[in-house]
């Protein structure tokens, strides 16, 4: 089984935002693949992953003058510290608690993506706001 199989649901056309949402989902499923002696390593990539992937989005709503910017950004820190907590619960041996993720994270990226990422990718089109330079200069 597959923890968040790609689908074309997720594409908002942004390109840079569509990769790392692809990349998530791909880091997710690493995680659905591995046992517990390596599910430290692959949280640690995918908080890793998901603190850079945030960080983007909340450089594109800061400099795009995003108005409901401060609700996504406290999403955001309530998932990363969601992630940070099951790697913590995960070294201290609670082995079900990456299953419990793998089954909840899915849920509410569908979720997050079809409304707050959504929205934040209407209102870059509209303002004409070039996500791309800012990806560059974020990744770099």
């Amino acid at each position: 089984m597959v923890a968040l199989p790609w689908s074309a649901d997720y594409e908002l056309g942004i390109v840079s935002m569509d990769d790392t949402h692809r990349e998530f989902a791909a880091l997710l499923n690493e995680l659905d693949a591995v046992g517990p002696e390596d599910a430290a390593d692959r949280l640690d990539a995918l908080i890793r992953h998901t603190e850079a992937h945030f960080a983007q989005e909340d450089e594109w709503m800061r400099a795009s003058g995003f108005p409901p910017l401060h609700c996504h950004r406290s999403e955001h820190e309530r998932v990363l510290e969601v992630l940070r907590d099951v790697r913590h619960l995960a070294l201290a041996g609670n082995t079900s608690i990456t299953q419990s993720l793998l089954k909840e994270l899915p849920l509410w990226f569908a979720h997050h993506a079809a409304t707050m990422d959504a929205a934040l990718a209407s209102h870059i089109r509209q303002t004409g706001y070039d996500a791309r330079a800012i990806a560059a200069e974020t990744i770099s």
